[in-house]
């Protein structure tokens, strides 16, 4: 009897309120859940691309330059100029020693005097036996053997005439002198060296026009197009920043980096001088180019779209927009539209995150 009481009184112990019929009031209310706080978030606010990090080496070099060699093979006697050396136009640049070109030019013409004494004697053969084939005396086959070495010797002359003048031209090309006015930017070759036909020995730089030249990837240039401004400035000298304009790109990547050269125009009153390293990065101060660590971009396949904070008072959520933005470089992406400075964009968890969602104070990433 008391093992049955017992039983029973736990059975009514472990009964819901509910099924006892027992009022509201007596059993109580289930106590609310409160609401987690708003999380912080880590977030960045967007801004002109970094000229700490997001800059490019960039080199200066002039628009109008070429790589000067001489068109024969011979020994580089002399080199009057040396590297930064301004030049006028006609200056002597190198010059090769000229005694083996002279016996070349002797010995074509030797050979020339030789093919004209065979010339002269083949054209006398055939003129005595074609007067002795007018008279029957000699046969077809002499008379035509007389006409093949009469065409051979003035073939022969012909070639030997050729090569006298190819000879004289190789002698005079021995003084290499400037196309035009402007800097030597590189030395290739010392005096003394024997040089190949072709070889470059010197580079020569105009300069009246000068240029900025960058290497980028080929991902790094969506977006990027002829008359696309940028800024340039030296490392020592940071503050003075001058705009340049992009002018042409290469259209085929270079084969070993798989990069594609830029060349930006420089205006005319530009500081800096022939060879020196400069900086180079997206963007001018009026018209800057707004820039996002890579982490912050989500991609869709609606798109790319960013999280953004929208902050009144005290109260913060976030909200989702979209973006178009170039390919990363250094970790940093070029935003293109969608965004404008001073937006609050959230960098870390960005997967966490709803439309709309509370978010508290923010935090240096």
């Amino acid at each position: 009897m008391r093992i049955a009481t017992c039983l029973a009184l736990g059975l009514l112990a472990a009964a819901p309120a509910a099924a006892l019929g027992l009022p509201e009031w007596l059993v109580g209310a289930p106590e609310a859940q409160e609401p987690a706080p708003p999380r912080p978030v880590v977030s960045v606010l967007v801004r002109d691309a970094d000229a700490d990090t997001g800059w490019i080496p960039g080199l200066i070099q002039s628009r109008n330059q070429v790589q000067l060699g001489f068109q024969a093979l011979g020994r580089m006697t002399d080199r009057p100029v040396d590297l930064g050396d301004r030049v006028a136009q006609g200056d002597l640049l190198a010059q090769l020693s000229t005694e083996d070109l002279e016996a070349n030019t002797r010995a074509a013409r030797a050979a020339l005097d030789a093919a004209e004494v065979q010339q002269r004697t083949a054209a006398a053969t055939l003129e005595r036996t074609q007067a002795l084939a007018a008279r029957n005396v000699s046969s077809n086959a002499q008379l035509e053997q007389a006409q093949q070495a009469a065409t051979a010797a003035d073939a022969a002359v012909e070639q030997a005439r050729s090569e006298l003048l190819q000879a004289e031209d190789a002698e005079g090309n021995t003084r290499m002198t400037a196309p035009f006015a402007g800097v030597i930017s590189a030395i290739y070759e010392a005096p003394g060296t024997v040089v190949s036909a072709g070889t470059p020995v010197l580079q020569l730089s105009g300069g009246q026009e000068i240029e900025v030249v960058i290497d980028l990837p080929e991902q790094s240039l969506i977006g990027v197009e002829p008359g696309a401004r940028f800024t340039v400035w030296h490392r020592n000298d940071p503050d003075l920043q001058v705009t340049a304009t992009l002018d042409r790109i290469d259209p085929v990547a270079d084969s070993a980096t798989r990069t594609r050269r830029l060349y930006l125009t420089l205006p005319a009153e530009e500081p800096f001088r022939l060879g020196a390293l400069v900086r180079v990065r997206f963007g001018t101060a009026d018209a800057p180019v707004l820039s996002l660590p890579i982490e912050a971009l989500i991609d869709t396949d609606e798109g790319r779209f960013v999280w953004r904070v929208d902050r009144q008072g005290d109260n913060a959520q976030v909200q989702r927009v979209p973006v178009e933005a170039a390919a990363p470089y250094r970790g940093l992406v070029s935003i293109t539209s969608g965004l404008e400075t001073g937006d609050e964009i959230v960098v870390r968890g960005v997967n966490s995150l709803t439309e709309g969602q509370a978010v508290a104070r923010r935090l240096e990433p």
